[in-house]
């Protein structure tokens, strides 16, 4: 199965409330639309969190931990490491999206929002799920970079689209 395949598999497994559909939020009123976009992001990141409480709490049940087993913070991550992809995410989840989340209200306002802008935030959140289903599902490492790459550079399109509309108003 190809590494894309395997991604598609993972996301329709996705719960609805953080996929929904491409259009959800998508109105002629272009704040709507990109503000949408962020709370799906913003969903997602509490999706990848309840994830990783369920697992660990899973791993707790089946295997109670002792007291040594978080006697110092390279024995915690040791006890939890069957469980750590949704934690992994999770700490990605506030790495590359805190620009999306800053970039955001810039937009809205500077009133330099346009479709081009709506596209890549769309663009961004829904990679961002990709990643994240491909990430916790331990999908392959490459399909997880490209699309992480992409989401990327989806995101500095943004911000070069938002420099270049400031410099030329001038």
């Amino acid at each position: 199965m190809s590494a894309f395949r395997r991604c598609a598999e993972n996301m329709k497994n996705t719960p609805r409330l953080i996929w929904g559909t491409a259009r959800e939020g998508m109105i002629d009123d272009w704040p709507d639309g990109n503000i949408a976009a962020g709370v799906r992001d913003g969903r997602l990141t509490y999706f990848i969190w309840f994830v990783m409480f369920a697992r660990r709490f899973a791993l707790m049940k089946a295997k109670p931990p002792s007291a040594e087993d978080f006697a110092t913070g390279q024995r915690a991550m040791t006890y939890f490491e069957p469980v750590e992809m949704p934690a992994n995410n999770l700490r990605n989840l506030f790495e590359m999206p805190v620009l999306f989340y800053a970039i955001v209200p810039l937009l809205l306002i500077t009133h330099k929002a346009n479709d081009i802008q709506l596209t890549l935030a769309w663009a961004f959140a829904l990679l961002r799920v990709m990643h994240s289903a491909i990430h916790i599902g331990r999908g392959p490492v490459i399909a997880r970079f490209v699309i992480y790459a992409l989401s990327c550079a989806m995101l500095l399109a943004m911000w070069i689209g938002l420099a270049a509309d400031i410099i030329s108003a001038g």
